[in-house]
Parts: structure tokens; sequence; C-alpha cells
């Protein structure tokens, strides 16, 4: 697998693998964390999610920035991993949310959220544009033997950053069933069961009491009937509420603990990154060159020319990017809300779906390489495979809005607010978000490793890190949007409308990036 690539590259993805893990350990729960920490409401946990995805992109420009003016690559990365093992510690420590404290709390875990995407701007580009460096060298290396070399270590860059990619994903299988493991282990060592409907009705009651809706009472009856390991549910309003007020803290304590595997997680990505440190390229100081170069005229406006044609280039590419990831983190959003409430989360819990991404990012990434390693794959480019990658994903949500039309599926709101022996009934299986992860998964390969070897290709050397921030830039934009899914989920009468909707921004995208083709490959030959 490794072979012809850079030697610095295995040691590259797997400190990436590391901090990835610690990451998606966290971002599997965060919305539904916070909904059932907090009780507040989906819409407003699906903006302090969106805010906190767009921080962790968009803080990469900052981490690219600050990387390029000291060119400290190696110490801005380690520098981001420390950081991020700090907002996980400050997330690990269990503090009950309550009516009189729930203001201060939320507040600090906001910060702690903000501390995680800063480390995670110093950290993620800047790693990036590292691995980029490394097919610089070799290209330049090959360069000096000719031709034919030239081209085959042109040919390793897709690849490699496919590698890179796979190895970001080995985390992300395993991490998605680090938190609901916890929280089910410590809500039996508790007396409870798990029940994913339990938090938002607990909630309800502690702020309505005898107030509560009369199905909303008879669904919280039904619900703690089932995850009661000894007894039943009381009858006494006070003794509801203690019951309400325990099955939360029980609840979220179980995945406050599983932060401290992310504290782990990141330490382990520092060593190994400090390990390998000198097998990492150090990008050149103009300060360093032992003698400059004089241009004429001419020479500089042709420079700045094809620079300015590359960078047209690069955010042409990054617009049309923006809406797939708008579309592709609904997994995070809106697809989390459908999974908690439209399927079937019985024996497994709804974030622990997550898990397929990943697990199919690993499972396909060798069909999709060996696609492109054959004669017929060679011939597509880059920004070609990009257009495949939003058909891919348009067609994910033309899936699920024709299943959810012939479901009838209302709106995830109005679904709720009915009775349990009505909505259970209607639940669809897994084999759903099977086939939805599958076709958005497709999509990511076709994207998203590809993206970060398009804007390795397109980049000018001493503007890499900016580069790289930029594409994390585009893709919080894309992020920050995202907030429109649980909006859309819960308001539009007919939840086929919501997928519509995305369906149509993907195909779409794919329609704009296609009538560029031509132009981005002149641009990156």
């Amino acid at each position: 697998m490794f072979k012809g690539h850079p030697k610095g590259l295995l040691a590259a993805a797997l400190s990436n693998m590391g901090e990835r893990f610690g990451y998606y350990i966290m971002n599997a729960v965060l919305l539904l964390f916070i909904c059932s920490k907090f009780g507040i409401d989906d819409k407003t946990a699906g903006v302090i999610y969106a805010v906190f995805y767009f921080l962790i992109y968009v803080l990469g420009l900052p981490g690219g920035i600050i990387a390029d003016k000291t060119q400290n690559y190696k110490g801005t990365i380690m520098a981001g991993l420390i950081t991020m093992a700090a907002g996980y510690l400050m997330l690990s420590f269990p503090i009950m949310a309550t009516p009189e404290n729930s203001g201060w709390v939320l507040a600090l875990t906001g910060f702690a959220l903000l501390v995680i995407a800063f480390g995670n701007g110093l950290f993620k580009g800047n790693l990036q544009a590292i691995v980029g460096q490394m097919y610089d060298n070799l290209e330049a290396d090959a360069a000096k033997k000719g031709e034919k070399e030239l081209a085959d270590a042109k040919s390793k860059r897709d690849p490699g950053f496919q590698i890179f990619y796979v190895f970001i994903n080995i985390g992300g299988v395993l991490a998605p069933f680090v938190a609901p493991f916890l929280r089910e282990w410590w809500l039996k060592v508790n007396g409870f069961l798990y029940n994913a409907k339990l938090p938002a009705l607990c909630h309800q009651y502690i702020n309505e009491g005898t107030d509560m809706d009369a199905t909303a009472f008879d669904n919280l009856n039904t619900y703690f009937g089932n995850v009661l390991v000894n007894g039943s549910m009381p009858t006494d309003p006070a003794a509801i509420s203690e019951l309400c007020t325990s099955y939360l803290d029980v609840f979220n304590t179980g995945i406050h603990y599983s932060f401290i595997a992310s504290i782990v997680a990141m330490l382990i990505s520092l060593i190994i990154f400090m390990c390998n440190k000198k097998t990492f390229p150090t990008p050149a100081s103009k300060k360093t060159d032992a003698t400059p170069v004089e241009y004429t005229p001419e020479e500089k406006a042709s420079m700045a020319k094809e620079i300015k044609q590359r960078m047209l280039g690069l955010y042409a590419v990054l617009g049309v990017c923006v809406f797939f990831w708008m579309s592709f983190h609904q997994n995070g959003q809106s697809l989390s809300l459908f999974a908690r409430d439209f399927v079937n989360t019985s024996n497994v819990a709804p974030e622990v779906w997550q898990f397929l991404n990943p697990f199919l990012v690993i499972t396909l990434t060798p069909v999709i390489m060996w696609i492109f390693g054959t004669k017929w794959g060679r011939k597509i480019s880059t920004p070609k495979k990009i257009v495949f990658g939003m058909f891919f994903a348009g067609a994910a949500y033309l899936f699920l809005t024709i299943f959810s039309a012939q479901a009838g599926y209302p709106s995830g709101e109005a679904f709720n607010q009915l009775p349990a022996a009505e909505s259970d009934p209607m639940k669809a299986g897994a084999w759903v978000l099977i086939v939805t992860y599958f076709f958005l998964t497709v999509a990511e390969l076709f994207i998203s490793p590809l993206g970060l070897s398009f804007v390795s290709k397109i980049a000018p050397r001493h503007i890499q890190g900016i580069c790289q921030g930029l594409w994390l830039s585009a893709t919080a934009v894309g992020n920050l949007l995202i907030l429109l899914g649980p909006i859309m989920f819960n308001k539009i009468p007919h939840l086929w409308i919501c997928w519509f909707v995305f369906m149509l921004i993907c195909f779409i995208a794919m329609a704009i990036m296609l009538g560029m083709v031509k132009w981005l490959e002149k641009v990156t030959k």
C-alpha cells in the first residue's frame, strides 16, 4: 500500500488517526448530548453544533497563517494536540445541569468546544499541508531522474491522500461506540436501561410537572416502564421529578466519562508525532535561500497570472464544495435526528449509526483506488471526480426523499407528538441508514481526500498552509449552513421535502462543477 509513497506518510496518518478517534468520540454524540444535558430543543442544539462545526474548520485558516508565518508547522501541530486535550478535559467533568446553574454550565461547555475548535485549527490543516509537502518533495526528486519518474510520482498524490483519509476513518469506526457504551454501562450500574426518547420527556416533566401534555406523560410512563431495572414509575409528582432528574444525571455522566478517552487519544497522537518529527519535511524559509533569483518583468507577470488562475480555480472548487459539506454533515444534524426519531433504535443507539460512514470509507477506498488505478480511471481528472461526488450525494437524498414520501412521514416535531403506540410501528429499519450512508460515503471518497489532493496541487508553495486553511474555511461555511437541517426537519410539514431540498442543492452544485471541468483541468496541468 505504501510502496512508492513518502516515508513519513504512515506516521502522519497514524497521528491523524488518533486525533480523529478522540474527536469522533465527542462529535458522534454532540448534538443529542446537548439536547439531553440541557433540555434545549433540536433547533437550538443544532445552532450550537453548527457554530462549533464552523469554528472547527474556519480556525484552520489562522492556524495555517501561524504555521506559514513562523515556518514552524510541527510546533503548531503539537500545540494543537495539547490545546484539544485541554478542551476535552473541561468536557469530561460530569456537572449536572440544573435550572439554577444551566447558564454557566452551558457557557463552560461552549468554551470547551471553542478550545477544541482552536486546537483543531492549529492541527488539522497544517498536518495536511505537511502531507502535501511530502509529495512536492517526492515529485521534485523524481523530476531530476526523468519525465517517466516524474509522471509516476505525480500519480501517487491522489492515492496518497486516499490512504491518509482511510487512517482518519479507522479511528472514526470505533469512536461512535465509546460514548454510547459508557453511557449504557453507567445506566445499568445505576439501575436504568437506555431509551433515546426519555431525556426530552424528563426535561419536559421537570419544567411542566403535572401540566405536562397527557400524551407526553403517557409516553413518559411507558418508556420508564421499559427502562427501570427494579421497581416501577412512582405516582407522586415530586418522586417522578426526582426520578427524571436522576435519570438525566446518570444518562449524561456516562457521556462525560467518554471524553477521558478523547484526552488519551490526543496524547497518543502527540507521542506518535513527536517520535516521527524528523521524518516530516520542514518548509524552507525564504531567509535561507543562498542566492536570490532575478526575474524579468515578463516572467514576473507570467508567474502572477499563473498564481491568479490557480487561486481562482481553488475558489471555484471551494464554492462548490460548500454545498457538499452542507449536505454531507447532516450526519451529525438532521440525519442523527432521523435516526433518533424515525428509525428503530431499540437495539442500537442512534449515535452509533455514525460508524457506518467511516466503516464504508475503509471498505470502499480500495475499490475506488482500484478503479482510479485502471486505464479508464486514470483518465478521470480530479475536477471530474468531484462531479461524481456531488452526484452520489444527491443520490443519497433522492433515496431519502422517495422513502419518506412513501412512508408518509410528517415533520420530526409532529412525529414526536404522536402516542408511542402509533409512532413506534411507523419507524424504519436500519437498512434505510445503511443505504443513505453508502451513497454519502461514496460521495465523500470522490470529494474529501481528492479535494485535499487538489488543493495541494494547485496551491503556490509559499502559502500551502493558507490554502489548506481556505479548504477548511469552505468546509466551515458549509458546516454553518447545516443548521438549516434541524429547522427543516422539524418545521416542514412533510419530511420528504427536507430531503428534497438537499437533493436539489447537490445536483445544482454538480451541474455548476461540470461546467467548470475543462477550465479546472487546464489550470491544474
